[in-house]
């Protein structure tokens, strides 16, 4: 028997179609019924195909690639915060677990765009995070039925709009009351004729003349069963999910509350979605001639049916939207999950609840190689604080800030971090990593980079508390106005009372600590050259760098350099 592979997965998706269920019996019952499987080799293949996909998902891996940051910045760039746009081209997009709906992509890189500044609320998402992870089949299941009924990004808002638009029938009043009418009449012409009051043939040229005039509401009533049936079909993706959750004991303040955004009318939202789907289905019958001509001559069945359901959508308006977030919600806590679960040896840092404090052993970058990554900590305790990284290239600078950066990130939504130990404050994280330039836009990397360096002035003078990290400040202009303009931002952050790292090749900003000897330190990462080759340690050491490494690695790459 060959393995299971995507080409596999999606040939048994197209198989399942509409059904709203997966299980054993019914993979098995396909593969015989419609492929000519036989049964032995059916039952084998469904063995198989349940046991990948429960090694894919417990793993996180994804049957087909997911979108790359970069790309997901390139199309919502527009969209992110300042600093949101680095963290997601460099690390929001590839640490996460597999979402199981385009609704939890959203939340999830919501979430990484804004995070989380309040103690409180990253305890719970915390809490949340670690009951999910230790509950590897409830996540299984929530992935698979996301794999197999695939929504749209846009299911919240057609949802929404569908909700909002007001019942076509049952505003009329002479239409809510024609159903009863015609019943009314029927029956009664019915009774007379056999009283043989009056002639059966004036009781059934009323009821002729009512199935005519029940025609007229026929093309309404398709397009409304059409429009019905698209939103109806939305909900059935994630009818399972919702069933799934409100099966589901939930330990956490968070998972209990939003639960309970699943019920509706003291009925719980799989019981609903499954009264619109009777009462979808019943209309359905009208396709049969025969039953829909006796019924809408007899009580205006259509009419009737119709209204019901447009009955339904009024009870349930304000709540489908609701629903189909929280299965967003619940599926972006899965996701961190699944990240939990796929590190163990991650810790969840303890969140301060006073200004300013990160405190960090041993923090290493997640998409390091585990075996080769040099773990380095950080400890800033007072609001001003600064430090200031100096060091040659390719020594480390940029990682450590990144390391910082992620980590820093991953806290603040509630995540778990790779450190020995973490302590932070979560101040605002707002980063200036990859500046660059547009032609599309006219604007030169120096300017972009001082739009970036003025919109973390504007919220310091709004009075927003900030975490900074910024990578070669100014390296878009000449070395004189680079080294002016960078000593100028640094003293003014210290009197705009924010805390931050900057890293610089520009040595001389390591003597602002003489002007700041409580407020700023200087750390560097070192190149030695060694037996006339350069090796690098990675490793963070005190104070400002001593070796710089473009002259000697030019010349080592045979471009000339003239000694004065």
């Amino acid at each position: 028997m060959a393995n299971i592979g995507p080409d596999n997965f999606e040939l048994v998706k197209e198989l399942l179609g509409d059904k709203n269920t997966m299980n054993r019996s019914t993979l098995e019952e396909v593969l015989f019924e419609e492929l000519g499987f036989s049964r032995e080799m059916s039952r084998v293949f469904v063995t198989q195909f349940f046991q990948t996909i429960s090694d894919v998902l417990a793993t996180g891996i994804e049957w087909e690639e997911y979108a790359a940051g970069a790309e997901y910045a390139a199309e919502h760039g527009e969209l992110l915060q300042p600093g949101a746009l680095d963290a997601i081209e460099e690390y929001g997009w590839a640490l996460k677990g597999p979402t199981a709906t385009p609704i939890g992509k959203q939340h999830l890189a919501n979430w990484f765009n804004a995070h989380l500044e309040n103690k409180a609320a990253i305890d719970h998402r915390q809490e949340a995070i670690r009951e999910l992870s230790t509950d590897l089949e409830y996540r299984q299941q929530i992935r698979l039925l996301g794999l197999l009924y695939k929504g749209k990004p846009a299911d919240t808002t057609e949802i929404k709009e569908w909700a909002n638009s007001p019942s076509y029938y049952r505003k009329r009043t002479l239409l809510r009351i024609l159903p009863t009418a015609v019943t009314i009449i029927n029956f009664l012409c019915i009774g007379l004729a056999i009283l043989g009051i009056i002639s059966a043939s004036i009781a059934g040229g009323v009821f002729v003349g009512f199935v005519l005039f029940s025609t007229i509401f026929s093309k309404g009533i398709t397009k409304l069963q059409t429009t019905y049936g698209e939103k109806l079909q939305i909900l059935s993706t994630y009818a399972d999910q919702i069933l799934l959750t409100e099966q589901k004991e939930m330990q956490s303040h968070i998972l209990q509350k939003l639960k309970t955004e699943l019920t509706s009318q003291n009925q719980t939202a799989s019981q609903a979605v499954r009264q619109l789907s009777k009462l979808m289905n019943a209309l359905d019958q009208r396709s049969n001639l025969l039953i829909s001509t006796i019924l809408n001559g007899l009580i205006f069945w259509e009419l009737r049916q119709v209204m019901r359901i447009e009955k339904w959508k009024e009870i349930h308006a304000s709540d489908l939207p609701r629903w189909i977030e929280t299965i967003g919600e619940i599926d972006a806590y899965c996701s961190l999950a699944t990240f939990a679960y796929n590190h163990p040896d991650y810790i969840y840092p303890t969140i301060a609840a006073q200004s300013f404090h990160l405190q960090a052993e041993a923090l290493g970058h997640p998409l390091m190689d585990r075996n080769k990554c040099v773990r380095n900590g950080i400890d800033i305790e007072r609001r001003p604080f600064f430090i200031i990284i100096t060091g040659a290239n390719m020594a480390g600078k940029s990682t450590y800030l990144r390391t910082v950066g992620v980590n820093y990130l991953l806290a603040c939504i509630g995540a778990p971090v790779w450190a020995k130990r973490m302590e932070i404050y979560p101040a605002r994280l707002v980063t200036s990593l990859r500046t660059s330039d547009s032609l599309t836009d006219n604007e030169s990397y120096f300017f972009a980079e001082l739009k970036r360096l003025k919109l973390i002035i504007d919220k310091l003078e709004a009075g927003e508390e900030l975490f900074i990290i910024l990578d070669e400040i100014l390296k878009g202009t000449n070395s004189m106005d680079k080294q002016k303009g960078s000593f100028a931002l640094i003293k003014q952050f210290m009197h705009m009372n924010t805390n931050g790292i900057i890293a610089t090749h520009d040595l001389l900003l390591g003597t602002l600590v003489d002007s700041f000897p409580q407020n700023i330190r200087n750390y560097c990462f070192e190149a030695d050259i060694t037996n006339n080759e350069l090796t690098f340690s990675y490793q963070m050491r005190n104070g400002v760098a001593q070796n710089m490494n473009a002259c000697f690695l030019m010349k080592k790459m045979g471009i000339a350099v003239i000694n004065d």
